[in-house]
């Protein structure tokens, strides 16, 4: 697994065990732990006034800090970076937790939103963050192409494309069409797109509803232009997928925490968000790792992003999946369950 570094200060042995027991207990509990306590969890190899000198040490780094007088000391969100970069020692996923991760697409049947949905809900469940999952607008050419009644005013429109994804969405339509207008649009779009994307055919396909406006039912051809006009409504668009978006509000513990959750989930309702993941990733190799001010997506401390590109077997980018949490998310555990289900999700374009 690929991971984004940036320079490692050098630790000496003693800096690098106090530094791993605070970020460790940071992780763990969310307080700060103070010297005597840091002692008895090394085995009193070291004394409390050493460590006390450690620490200090730590914090004139920048790495740690303390939030009052007096108290015990916290990771800095550049001792997490510090940490996240050189310390961290990355578990393997438990078969359990992979077979909990794969048993999410079972069934799925290569439907494109099934399948985005499951890994957002399999990470978001097993990291008890939110998971994110963003991809671009599917413009792939298509093989079939079917309009199937829902209830009346409401129509499926199922897409195949050439790798065998489906694309579902539901359009509204006049609510008298008959059963013989879906069959006759459905069979309409299929002699024109095969082999081709919709934007490729739009205006062919434009051209030939004037031209065959007799021949073409006028429901049916109300069935087509409905289908186009969705399709061209989110045209520069994507898909952003958020599941267990709560789970980002069990480690509020403060107005100021509340109101960068807030934040967090203005920026999560906007497409800009997806442009920039998609931005990041598309030459990225492997997991990244953004933790609080230093990342760029949401500009905003309190919070971590990991987050994982997945690719068609010819390696093209076809979008990202990611976990957002507190930034004492257990990175440890989270990093190979992001990697895991990215690959899984490419597999499934194979």
């Amino acid at each position: 697994m690929t991971l984004k570094h940036s320079p490692v200060l050098e630790f000496s042995e003693r800096s690098r065990a106090v530094f791993k027991v605070i970020v460790d207990s940071y992780v763990e509990t969310g307080a700060p732990i103070g010297s005597r306590t840091l002692s008895r969890r090394l085995g009193n190899h070291l004394s409390p006034a050493t460590v006390r000198n450690v620490m200090a040490d730590l914090e004139d780094a920048g790495l740690l800090y303390s939030p009052h007088v007096s108290a015990g000391r916290l990771p800095t969100e550049a001792g997490l970076r510090m940490f996240v970069d050189g310390l961290l020692e990355i578990g393997n996923l438990t078969s359990q937790e992979r077979i909990d991760i794969e048993s999410r697409f079972a069934g799925t049947d290569k439907n494109i939103e099934a399948v985005l949905e499951e890994a957002g809900s399999a990470l978001s469940g097993l990291s008890h963050c939110a998971g994110l999952v963003f991809a671009p607008k599917t413009d792939s050419p298509l093989r079939h192409i079917e309009f199937v009644s829902l209830n009346p005013g409401r129509a499926l429109v199922v897409m195949v494309t050439a790798e065998g994804v489906v694309e579902n969405r539901v359009i509204e339509v006049p609510p008298d069409v008959p059963a013989s207008a879906f069959v006759e649009a459905t069979n309409f779009l299929n002699t024109r797109l095969v082999g081709r994307t919709i934007d490729d055919a739009r205006d062919q396909i434009v051209k030939s509803l004037e031209n065959d406006r007799n021949q073409l039912d006028i429901l049916s051809a109300r069935l087509v232009e409905a289908g186009l006009a969705d399709r061209a409504a989110d045209a520069d668009s994507g898909t952003l997928i958020v599941r267990g978006q709560a789970r980002l509000l069990d480690d509020v513990s403060a107005m100021t925490d509340l109101e960068h959750v807030r934040a967090l989930f203005t920026a999560l309702e906007t497409g800009e968000l997806m442009l920039k993941v998609l931005e990041m990733t598309e030459g990225a190799d492997g997991v990244q790792i953004f933790i609080g001010a230093d990342n760029d997506l949401f500009n905003l401390s309190g919070c971590s992003f990991i987050v994982a590109p997945y690719h068609t077997s010819q390696s093209d980018l076809v979008g990202a999946i990611g976990v957002i949490g507190p930034t004492r998310m257990n990175y440890a555990r989270i990093i190979p369950m992001v990697d895991y289900t990215a690959k899984l999700v490419s597999s499934l374009f194979d």
